[in-house]
C-alpha cells in the first residue's frame, strides 16, 4: 500500500510515479524539469531504471570508468549531463550521438584521450561543453563546428601540444573559451592561435597562463608572445626558363618552370599538373643529386631548387601547371595554363586559339623571366616553329628540331 499512498499523495506534484533507480533521487524541478540526482554515490555505472523523461542528469564524484553505447538511452530527453569527477577512460562512439536535446554536458576531471567527436554533431543545441582536466592530447580540426549555439568552453588542463588552425571557427555563439594550463608547443603550427586571440571578441579565460612548454627559446612566455617573425606565411613565383633563343634542340622540346619561395620556417615545394590525360601531385623532389628519379613519375622531373623540367613536351602535356608554397603558417599558390602550338605562322596560330590573344600581344621570354602578374591575358602560350625541312637524316643522325618564335600571355596573379 505504501508505493500507492505515494504515488496518490504526490500525484499533484510529480504526475504518475517516476521510475528512479535505488542508488538516485528523483524529482520535480518548479520549472517542471525532472531531475535525477546520482552524484557521489560510489557509481561503477551509469544506474539503470531511470525516467525517460528526465531532463537533468547529475552522475557526478562516482567511480564510472567507461561509458557505452547504451548507457544513456533510458534519457533520451535529458537536457543537462554532468559526468564530472569520475574515472571516465573510455567512451564508445555512439553514447552521446541521440542525446539531441543535450545543452550541458559536463566530462571534466575524467582520464578521457580519446573522444567520439562526431557524437557531437547531433548536439546542436549544445551550450556548455566542459572537457577540462582530462587527458587530450589532440582534437579534430572540425571537432566542434557543428555546435552553433555553443556559449562556453573548458579544454583546459589537457595535454595538448598544438591546435589545428579553424577549431574555433564556425562557432558563432562563443563567449569562453578555457584552454590554459595545456603544454603547447609553440611551433608555427599554434601561430594562428596568436592572431586569433588578438582579433576574437571571446573571452580567454587565464590567457597569460596559456603558456609554451617547447621549443625551448620560447618556454614560459604565453602563446600570445610568439614572435611574428618567427613565422611568416609562404610567398611563391614561378619564372619560366629558357634556353631557346638561337638553339638547336634535340629530340623536341624541354619545358621547364621554376618555383621560388619565401617564408618562416622554409616553405616546402609541391607540384600539382592537371593534363587532359593527367592528374599528378609531386611533394617535394623527385631527382636525386646523383641524376637519378626516385618516384616513378619520371615525366615531371622535379629538382630539389624548385625547378620542374618536362623533357620532349607535346601537346599531350598541355594544361595547368601549379606550384604550391606550404609551411606551419600557412600554404600559397600559383598556376599557369601551358599550351603549344606549331605552325609555318605561329602568330596566326596563336589568334586562332585564343581571341584575346590580339589585343594581348606577345613578347620573347628568356631565360629567368619572371611571369609579370600585371601581364594581360589568361594563359602561357608556347608557341613554337617546326620547320618543314627538320626530318630524320640517313645514316641514323638525330632529328634537329629548330625552334622559332616563343610568346607569351598572361592573365593571372603569378606571384603571392
Amino acid at each position: 500500500m505504501r508505493p500507492l499512498l505515494c504515488c496518490l499523495g504526490l500525484a499533484t506534484l510529480l504526475g504518475p510515479c517516476l521510475p528512479c533507480p535505488n542508488a538516485c533521487s528523483c524529482s520535480t524541478k518548479k520549472n517542471g524539469r525532472l531531475l535525477a540526482e546520482c552524484a557521489y554515490k560510489d557509481l561503477q555505472e551509469v544506474p539503470e531504471g531511470l525516467s525517460s523523461n528526465v531532463t537533468i542528469l547529475t552522475l557526478s564524484a562516482n567511480r564510472i570508468g567507461w561509458l557505452g553505447q547504451g548507457s544513456f538511452t533510458e534519457v533520451p530527453e535529458v537536457q543537462s549531463l554532468w559526468l564530472g569527477y569520475n574515472q571516465i577512460g573510455v567512451v564508445e562512439p555512439g553514447a552521446f550521438a541521440l542525446l539531441v536535446h543535450l545543452k550541458n554536458l559536463d566530462l571534466s576531471h575524467n582520464k578521457i584521450a580519446d573522444f567520439p567527436w562526431q557524437d557531437l554533431r547531433n548536439l546542436s543545441g549544445l551550450q556548455i561543453l566542459k572537457m577540462n582536466n582530462n587527458r587530450l592530447a589532440g582534437l579534430p580540426r572540425d571537432a566542434f563546428s557543428f555546435l552553433k549555439d555553443l556559449r562556453s568552453l573548458w579544454l583546459n588542463d589537457n595535454e595538448l601540444t598544438t591546435l589545428a588552425e579553424g577549431t574555433f571557427d564556425n562557432l558563432p555563439s562563443l563567449s569562453q573559451l578555457q584552454i590554459f594550463n595545456n603544454p603547447f608547443n609553440c611551433s608555427c603550427k599554434v601561430f594562428w592561435l596568436k592572431k586569433w586571440t588578438e582579433n576574437t571578441s571571446v573571452s580567454i579565460t587565464k590567457g597569460g597562463s596559456t603558456l609554451c612548454v617547447a621549443p625551448s627559446r620560447l618556454k614560459g612566455r604565453a602563446v600570445t608572445d610568439i614572435p611574428n617573425h618567427h613565422c611568416v606565411a609562404p610567398s611563391v613565383q614561378l619564372t619560366y626558363l629558357s634556353n631557346l633563343d638561337n638553339t638547336v634542340m634535340y629530340d623536341g622540346l624541354t619545358l621547364t618552370l621554376h618555383c621560388s619561395v619565401a617564408g618562416s620556417p622554409p616553405p616546402e615545394i609541391r607540384w600539382k599538373i592537371q593534363t587532359s590525360s593527367h592528374h599528378v601531385e609531386i611533394s617535394g623532389p623527385n631527382v636525386a643529386r646523383d641524376g637519378n628519379v626516385k618516384q616513378s613519375q619520371e615525366r615531371f622531373l622535379v629538382f630539389k631548387n624548385g625547378t620542374m623540367a618536362i623533357p620532349n613536351f607535346s601537346k599531350e602535356d598541355e594544361g595547368i601547371y601549379t606550384c604550391l608554397a606550404v609551411n606551419d603558417v600557412g600554404m600559397r599558390d600559383v598556376s599557369v595554363n601551358v599550351a603549344l602550338a606549331g605552325s609555318e605562322n605561329p602568330a596566326e596560330d596563336l589568334l586562332r586559339d585564343d581571341p584575346q590573344a590580339s589585343h594581348l600581344g606577345g613578347r620573347s621570354c628568356y631565360k629567368g623571366d619572371e611571369m609579370d602578374p600585371s601581364s594581360a591575358g589568361e594563359k602561357l602560350v608556347i608557341v613554337y616553329h617546326m620547320p618543314r625541312e627538320s626530318k630524320s637524316r640517313a645514316g641514323g643522325a638525330v632529328p634537329q628540331v629548330r625552334l622559332g618564335t616563343l610568346l607569351l600571355a598572361l592573365g593571372i596573379a603569378l606571384c603571392c
